[in-house]
C-alpha cells in the first residue's frame, strides 16, 4: 500500500488576483507573505516526519512550500513534471473575470471556473483529461517505485483535483471543487486498479 499526501502550494499574488497561473513561473506566482504564513501553519500542524519522501512540482511556488514544510523533517526531495499545474495555454496569466466576459460559455456558474470546453478558445491549453492521464501515470509509476511508502506530493490546485477525479471518476468533473491553498488530500494506492480517496481538501490549522 502506498499513501499519497497531496498538498497544494501556499497563496500567491496571482491567486489573490484570481488569475490563471498555469505553468507561469515568475514573481507573481511565488508565495506571497500570506502564502508563506499558510505553509508555516501547515508545517506547525501537520508534521510530515512520518513520510518517506517528498515529490514536488518543479515550479517555484511548490518548491517554496516544500522548503517550509521540510525545514524540520529533512525528507529527501525529488521533482516530477507530471505534478505541474494544468497549462491554460494562451489563458495563462489572464484574469478569470476578463476571460469570463469574453467567453461566458466556457465557465461554470457555481464555481466561477473554467469548464473542460475552455480549450475551444485556449487552443494551446491542456485538456482536463490530459492532466488526469498524466497524474494517473504518476500515481501508478510512483506506487510501483515506492511500494509501502508514505509520500508527500507538493503540487497545485487542479493537479490535486485531477488526482481525485482519476480515483472517483465522476460523470461531471465540475462536481468537485479545486482544493484550497495548503490543503491536504490523501489517496491510497493498493494496485493499478484499486485506489481510494481517504480525504480531500483537508485543512490543518
Amino acid at each position: 500500500m502506498t499513501e499519497f499526501y497531496l498538498i497544494r502550494h501556499g497563496q500567491t499574488a496571482a491567486n489573490v488576483m484570481k488569475m490563471k497561473q498555469g505553468t507561469i513561473n515568475n514573481e507573481m506566482t511565488y508565495l506571497n507573505k500570506n502564502g508563506q504564513k499558510q505553509a508555516q501553519t501547515l508545517a506547525n500542524n501537520f508534521d510530515i516526519s512520518f513520510a518517506d519522501r517528498i515529490i514536488c512540482s518543479p515550479l517555484h511556488r511548490t518548491e517554496q512550500t516544500t522548503d517550509i514544510l521540510n525545514h524540520q523533517a529533512h525528507l529527501p526531495v525529488s521533482f516530477d513534471k507530471r505534478l505541474l499545474e494544468i497549462s491554460y495555454g494562451q489563458w495563462d496569466g489572464q484574469k478569470n473575470a476578463d476571460l469570463r466576459k469574453i467567453h461566458p460559455d466556457a465557465y461554470n456558474d457555481y464555481w466561477d471556473d473554467v469548464l473542460p470546453i475552455y480549450v475551444k478558445y485556449a487552443t494551446d491549453g491542456e485538456t482536463f483529461d490530459g492532466v488526469i492521464n498524466r497524474v494517473h501515470d504518476f500515481l501508478i509509476d510512483t506506487m510501483h517505485q515506492y511500494p509501502d511508502e508514505k509520500i508527500i506530493c507538493v503540487t497545485h490546485g487542479f493537479t490535486v483535483k485531477a488526482a481525485a477525479l482519476d480515483v472517483l471518476k465522476p460523470k461531471d468533473p465540475m462536481s468537485l471543487p479545486e482544493p484550497g491553498n495548503t490543503s491536504v488530500t490523501k489517496i491510497i494506492g493498493l494496485s493499478d486498479q484499486e485506489f481510494y480517496l481517504e480525504y480531500y481538501n483537508q485543512k490543518f490549522n
